[in-house]
């Protein structure tokens, strides 16, 4: 019964004499208490900024409706004919944003496809086929590859590319839809990729285990089990790649073609929201139709931008209970 006796502990240093004690007091309190408030302080600053940054615009945007009607942000009449055009400088100005938006629809969802499928097939081989060395180097190349400027890719896109395709597919205008494409599935291709290698390390190495047991090889392993575990993080890289495209102007401002037309031919020239307000906002006066339906574009793109990263932040939730399991 002594062995199991509880002998008292004694310290080298007394507690009110280390380190520890030191601490304690007024000075420690008054540290702690600074920190913390620190960090509320900055967690309340971001949200206030944000929310002003959100009712300005809104506030801005909303005033486009009293110079226009919401039709004329749609359609005008020209000869007698309903038109969709964007020339908000002319004698006759039109301010229908239908081809903008179009045109920001044929340059994101193409290569949001496009880098889909690359960024998917180079995330599934560095998670579950590459050796780790192959998939330590491969990781390092794409982030030096996520890493360059957009007017770096947009430049070399004018100097090699438009010339490449233009030999390859005889397009309607040199500067298109498609070649916008290709350049943004540049830039979101080692996003998707690397969200892609994470959701699926994410799953759990024993529900691997467990369908090897059963004698499922790795393909099937990965297309069956690996694969629907890690769908939501695979969504949300996606998504979060086409709100890349969305929001990205240098791209699309050098390689468009920057023509508002209503058109379906990806091989025929763009203009796309991002660029219109970059191209524009610097030389329009303020207080004219024109500075405030640039604002009601900014508004438009920052409400698609708030609902992606929403549905995102959904499907992460939704990936972590399943990551649980663990």
């Amino acid at each position: 019964m002594d062995s199991e006796r509880r002998v008292p502990v004694k310290f080298a240093v007394e507690r009110s004499h280390s380190v520890f004690g030191a601490k304690q007091g007024f000075s420690a309190f008054s540290g702690e208490f600074f920190f913390s408030a620190l960090v509320k302080l900055t967690g309340l600053l971001v949200f206030l900024v944000t929310s002003l940054f959100f009712i300005f615009i809104i506030y801005q945007s909303l005033l486009v409706f009293n110079y226009l009607n919401p039709a004329d942000l749609l359609y005008s009449i020209k000869n007698g004919e309903v038109v969709f055009e964007w020339y908000p400088v002319s004698n006759d100005p039109k301010y229908s944003i239908l081809p903008l938006i179009l045109g920001t629809i044929m340059t994101s969802i193409p290569a949001t496809i496009i880098s889909s499928i690359f960024g998917f097939g180079i995330g599934v081989y560095m998670s579950e086929f590459a050796p780790p060395y192959v998939s330590r180097y491969l990781k390092q190349l794409i982030d030096v590859f996520a890493s360059l400027p957009t007017v770096a890719v947009g430049f070399i896109l004018l100097t090699v590319g438009v010339t490449f395709f233009s030999s390859l597919f005889d397009p309607q205008n040199r500067l298109n839809a498609f070649l916008s494409s290709i350049g943004l599935s540049l830039i979101i291709i080692p996003q998707i990729a690397s969200l892609t290698e994470e959701a699926l390390r994410s799953v759990p190495q024993h529900i691997r285990i467990a369908a090897y047991s059963l004698g499922a090889g790795k393909w099937e392993t990965v297309k069956s089990v690996v694969l629907p575990a890690a769908i939501n993080g695979i969504s949300a890289s996606i998504l979060l790649g086409f709100g890349r495209a969305l929001g990205d102007t240098m791209i699309v401002l050098m390689t468009s073609g920057n023509a508002a037309t209503l058109t379906m031919n990806p091989f025929g020239s763009v203009r796309t929201m991002t660029a219109t307000i970059a191209a524009e906002l610097g030389e329009v006066s303020s207080g004219t139709a024109h500075f405030q339906t640039l604002f009601f574009l900014g508004m438009i793109l920052f409400s698609m931008s708030v609902a992606i990263n929403l549905l995102v932040k959904y499907l992460i939730k939704k990936l972590m209970r399943q990551a649980d399991w663990s």
